[in-house]
């Protein structure tokens, strides 16, 4: 018995809806699918009706923004069946057993995550920012490299879960904005010794942003994590900062990136940007954000 999950704001979901249900039809055992529109224009409601059409599907319907971790805990507890799988709303399946090996997955391990990719050719848009990092991260996004570190390397875009493990920790809602949300759910996995089985179920992620609204989403991860170093403990990012703090570097860092920001910026709105300019970027605006916190 299964809830397939979908957490959306303001995007056209109707495809992976349709391959979804088709999938849950084959799959003989009680199946639902939950979407949850939060915050959703009146255009994209409209477009993600399908959902109100077709059998065993249905959505919940949030007038306001609740965010992403309030969102995927209200689907659970609409949820009605003991396993669940929780999908972003900006993915395509291409997998024929999709649902049918999470299922089987759950039978040997509470939660179980199956991986993401990208199209081998870059969407039209200027997306090259977003594209260049995430085919980059794809190197690295097979099950046996991500079982090496199977807490780290634990993400949201789409994994199984046991209901009762689900509900005895859920999101924490204190994040409200962008990111990091997963990075927290997999440290207390950790925390409570509770395994995750990486396999190779992967979809395919479809909502490579331009890279002005890409660096955007950026910078508000970059708050939350300001905002949440203490819960979160110890990143690479986090790392390199408390490396340039403790040796005193801190501040001439900081000089560099204020006067090399116009550069970068240009650099990573361009349509050849720099993964290394990235890195920087990120650096510099975390330091600037976990001073803003302090200083609060």
């Amino acid at each position: 018995m299964l809830s397939i999950l979908i957490p959306v704001k303001d995007y056209n979901c109707s495809l992976l809806i349709e391959a979804l249900h088709a999938q849950g039809e084959r799959l003989q055992v009680p199946y639902e699918i939950l979407i949850g529109e939060d915050g959703s224009s009146q255009e994209l409601l409209t477009l993600n009706a399908i959902a109100d059409r077709l059998p065993n599907c249905r959505r919940i319907i949030k007038e306001t923004n609740v965010g992403r971790a309030a969102i995927r805990n209200l689907l659970a507890a609409e949820a009605q069946y003991p396993n669940l799988i929780f999908i972003d709303c900006d993915a395509a399946v291409e997998r024929e057993n999709f649902l049918a090996d999470y299922l089987q997955a759950l039978k040997e391990c509470p939660v179980v995550c199956g991986g993401l990719y990208h199209p081998d050719k870059q969407p039209g848009g200027n997306c090259s920012l977003r594209y260049k990092y995430e085919k980059q991260a794809d190197k690295f996004r097979d099950a046996a490299t991500r079982s090496k570190a199977p807490y780290d390397k634990f993400t949201t875009f789409s994994f199984a879960i046991r209901r009762e493990v689900f509900e005895a920790i859920r999101f924490d809602t204190s994040i409200t904005e962008y990111g990091y949300e997963d990075a927290l759910f997999g440290k207390e996995l950790k925390r409570r010794s509770i395994a995750i089985k990486h396999i190779d179920n992967p979809l395919m992620h479809t909502g490579l942003e331009e890279n002005r609204i890409y660096l955007s989403k950026i910078e508000r991860s970059l708050h939350t994590l300001a905002g949440i170093k203490e819960k979160i403990g110890s990143t690479a990012l986090t790392n390199t900062a408390g490396r340039l703090e403790r040796c005193h570097l801190t501040w001439l860092f900081m000089i560099f990136w204020r006067a090399a920001k116009p550069l970068i910026i240009k650099n990573l709105l361009g349509t050849a940007p720099s993964l290394k300019a990235l890195n920087i970027y990120k650096l510099g605006y975390y330091i600037q954000c976990r001073r803003g916190k302090q200083i609060q």
